[in-house]
């Protein structure tokens, strides 16, 4: 459990910088060089926010510790990998969990995971997907997530 005193708002348009720039550093804390993000990763980030909103049911939320946001998630209806001819499908993706390093292992990660769930539920979404990172592989796990069956082969070797 957390031993500061969190809470978890909905996100809104305005605070999309905020999002992004999370979403940025969680890529530097999984060990992305910055050589390897795209000089425009804001305004590529930001335009990605925005059309999910539009046309995915985007949803952000934003842990905050007093007036510190330590934390957040996105999650919207999961748009596919290929052509959804099942009409009993209706996924969620979780994207983006970020929590400040000097937050972590205080329950914001689930807090964060389990409103986005909630959230998820109130769109009809019957599952919830995401790619876990080696940090946030237990913090799902622990929830109920399931590891899957994705498999990956590095084209570049």
């Amino acid at each position: 459990m957390s031993i500061f005193p969190v809470t978890i708002n909905q996100a809104n348009p305005e605070m999309d910088q905020i999002i992004a720039e999370h979403f940025y550093q969680l890529w530097l804390d999984n060990n992305v060089s910055e050589d390897s993000i795209d000089d425009d990763w804001l305004d590529i980030t930001l335009k990605f926010i925005q059309h999910a909103r539009q046309e995915l049911k985007f949803q952000a939320f934003l842990a905050q510790v007093e007036t510190e946001i330590v934390g957040s998630i996105s999650c919207q209806l999961f748009a596919g990998l290929y052509p959804d001819i099942r009409c009993d499908r209706n996924y969620g993706y979780i994207w983006n969990v970020y929590v400040k390093s000097d937050y972590r292992r205080q329950g914001i990660g689930t807090k964060l995971t389990n409103t986005a769930m909630d959230y998820l539920k109130s769109i009809n979404c019957n599952k919830a997907v995401l790619h876990a990172s080696p940090l946030g592989k237990p913090v799902y796990e622990n929830i109920g997530f399931i590891p899957s069956n994705e498999m990956a082969l590095d084209l570049e070797k």
